[in-house]
Formats: C-alpha cells, structure tokens, sequence
C-alpha cells in the first residue's frame, strides 16, 4: 500500500487519520520487516557458516585421527620391527656364542684328545726306550762278565754290572737334574764315558776271545742302550723347555737375518733422506740469503755486521728481524713503504663505499696554506679565512717551487 493509496483511503473513508503518520508507520513496518528478513538471512548465513565450519573442522579432525592413527600403526609397526630386530639379533648372538662355545669344547677335545695321544706316544717310546736299554745290557754284559772272569778274583765280575748300572743310574741323575732345572750336561758326559769304556771291553774282549761280529755286536750294545735312552731324555727336555729343532733354528737365523738387512736398508734410507733434505733445507737457505741480498741490501748488509758481532756464523732470522727493524723501523713482513700503500688502498676503499672522488688531498692537507696563515672567526661554523694582501710574506721563487713539488707529489700518492 503506497502514501497516495493511503492518502485516497484516509480521504475518502476516515478523515480523521492522519496519512503521514500512516506512512511513516508503514515505512517503519516495512524497514522492520525487511530488517527482519535480512536478520534472518544473515542468521541462516551464520548457521550455515557454522555448520560449514562445523563440517570443516570434524573434516579436519577426521584428517587428524586419521593421521594420528596412521601414525600410531606406524610406530607400532616400527616397535615390532624393532622388537622382531631384537629377538633375531639376540637369537644370532645366542646362536654364535653357541657355536662358539661347541667350536671351543670341540677344540679344547681335540687338544685333550691330541695331549693324550702324545702323553700315549710318549709313554710307548719311553717303554720301548727302556726295553731297548734292558735288551741292549742283556747283550752286552755277558762279554763283559767272560772278560772280568778270574777263578781266583770272582768278584771282578761285578765291574761290568757297576758299568751298565753306573751308566743307569748317572741318567737317571740327569733326568733329576733337568727336573730341578740344573746343570745336567755333566751326568750325561759321564753316562757316555761309562758306555765306551764298557764298549772298549766289549771290542777288546770279543776280538780276542771271540769273533768279530761278536765283539762289534757287544760294544754297539754297550752305547746303542745308554744313547737311546739318553735321546728319549734329551728329546723330552728340549720339549720341556721349549728349545727350537735345528731346522727351526735355521729359519730363524735367517728371519733374523733379513730383519737385520730390512732395518739396514731403512736406516740407510733414512740416513739419505736426511741427508737430501739437510742439502735441500741448506739450498734454500742459501737461496733465501741471495734474495734478501739483491733485495735489501742495506739491510742484509746491517745484518751481516751484526750475526758476527753476535757471534752468529750465518744471518739467522732473529738476527735478520733485528735488522730489518733497525734499519726499517718495523718487522720484515712490512716497510714504511708497504704502510703508505696500505694507507692509500685503504683510502680508496673507503671513498669507493662512500661514493665520493678519491682526490680529496684539500680535505686531508691543505698545501697551498702555510701554517702562518689566519683562520676565520668561527671554527665551529667553519667560515672560511678571508686572505687580504699583507696577511703572509710572500714566498719565494724556491718556495713556492718547492711547495708545487711537494702539492703535485702529495697528490699523485692520493691518486695511487
């Protein structure tokens, strides 16, 4: 309903209303409905947004516990990969110790069983050592009983049994001796006298009373049983005490003598090395002496005066850094000359990171004022000086060239 509606309504049905006041009402209403209406949308926006968000945000948690279960089978498969990692490591560490421990019992058998081998072979040749000894006296003291025999002087016969029993006995001495880690070469020596002297009976006898083969038999008898048993002896002494066999003595004189002719030829090789580097360190330090000669030559002339007044035969370098600093001023790696290129390049790098030309010699040093010359009035407000004729004498004509020289000089270091 518009404002002339209304208008023609008032008019024409109630005069006593007012039309404006109804359509201000009307206005209002309406305004208040449409405010309404857009209350209304912007809550169904904002629900929507919400519920949007509200989706959104269960999305992203779903994301979230989605990854975080994710990662949790990961870890947990992780853990049991570490924990099966674990287990095989340890099941390989049981299983190597074990068959470490069966390789060590296998072995610790194998040595048992080859020690009692051995001590078996020992024991056997022992045995037969003795047997032999036994055998060989059996032999051997019938000659000697025949030529010891004298109806009148019986008891002679006992002289061949001290023989082989003396021979016995003084052996056995020397396995006591070895035993208790004595001298034994004496009960040895002794042993072997009584053998011969019993094979000297036996050769002599048996060649006068008997044949050869049997003179020959008995006095082999009489050493073969003492020698073999002495070997037996002897043999397990040397084992006892660890001694090397011939052969394996020989090897070793020859490792010995190798290693002997292999530290020969390494100290000989570095004999001749220090030798080449003494002539190579000497080289350079002549070298070094002709160049800092032809290259400071008042210097090196101060510094050869002063290594003989010091008692120096040769320039050293604490002889040479007093006399580069005696005679230049400074330690040798710098001169008065390396300052003020220095200075110079310096200059130039600053002006060149400040944008601003490198002749700056009027800003530096003024060589065209003399020090006589008057300042102005205000240093602080640096007003310049104001020259009038007769403030300064007059220079003259050297002066002034002298000051040209030393203005164009100044400036060319600025420029380099």
């Amino acid at each position: 309903m518009t404002a002339t509606s209304i208008e023609k309504k008032v008019n024409g049905h109630a005069p006593g209303f007012d039309a404006v006041a109804l359509a201000k009402a009307e206005a209002i209403r309406t305004k208040a409905a449409a405010e309404a209406e857009a209350a209304r949308i912007e809550a169904e926006a904002k629900a929507e947004a919400e519920r949007i968000k509200a989706a959104e945000e269960t999305r992203k948690q779903k994301i979230a516990n989605d990854k975080a279960e994710a990662r949790a089978r990961e870890e947990q498969a992780a853990r049991e990969a570490r924990i099966a990692k674990l287990n095989r490591e340890r099941a390989e560490e049981e299983r190597a110790a074990r068959q470490a421990r069966e390789k060590a019992a296998a072995e610790t058998k194998a040595e048992e069983a080859q020690a009692a081998e051995v001590a078996a072979a020992e024991e056997q040749w022992r045995k037969y050592a003795l047997s032999f000894y036994v055998v060989c006296s059996v032999v051997a003291l019938p000659v000697q009983i025949a030529a010891f025999y004298d109806p009148n002087a019986i008891w002679l016969m006992a002289a061949p049994i001290m023989l082989e029993g003396g021979a016995w006995v003084v052996l056995k001495g020397a396995r006591a001796a070895a035993a208790s880690h004595r001298p034994h070469w004496h009960y040895r020596l002794i042993a072997w006298c009584l053998a011969f002297i019993a094979a000297g009976i036996n050769l002599w006898h048996g060649l006068h009373a008997f044949d050869p083969a049997t003179a020959i038999g008995t006095a082999f008898a009489s050493i073969a049983g003492p020698g073999v048993y002495d070997l037996h002896e002897h043999g397990q002494l040397r084992k006892r005490d660890g001694k090397l066999s011939w052969r394996q003595r020989r090897a070793a004189a020859k490792a010995a003598k190798k290693e002997a002719e292999r530290k020969a030829a390494e100290e000989a090789r570095r004999a001749a090395e220090k030798k080449a580097a003494e002539r190579a360190a000497e080289e350079a330090r002549r070298k070094l002496a002709e160049i800092r000669e032809d290259a400071f030559p008042k210097v090196w002339a101060h510094a050869v005066r002063l290594a003989a007044a010091l008692g120096e035969t040769t320039v050293t370098e604490a002889v040479w850094k007093r006399a580069h600093r005696d005679i230049e001023g400074t330690d040798p790696s710098e001169t008065a000359e390396i300052i003020r290129l220095r200075n110079a390049a310096e200059a130039r790098v600053e002006a060149a990171r400040q944008k601003r030309p490198v002749n700056t010699v009027a800003k530096t040093m003024n060589a065209q004022r003399a020090a006589q010359m008057p300042h102005g009035p205000n240093r602080v407000l640096k007003t310049r000086a104001t020259r009038r004729p007769g403030d300064t004498p007059k220079y003259v004509g050297a002066a002034r060239k002298q000051a040209s020289i030393t203005a164009k000089k100044a400036t060319k270091e600025k420029d380099a």
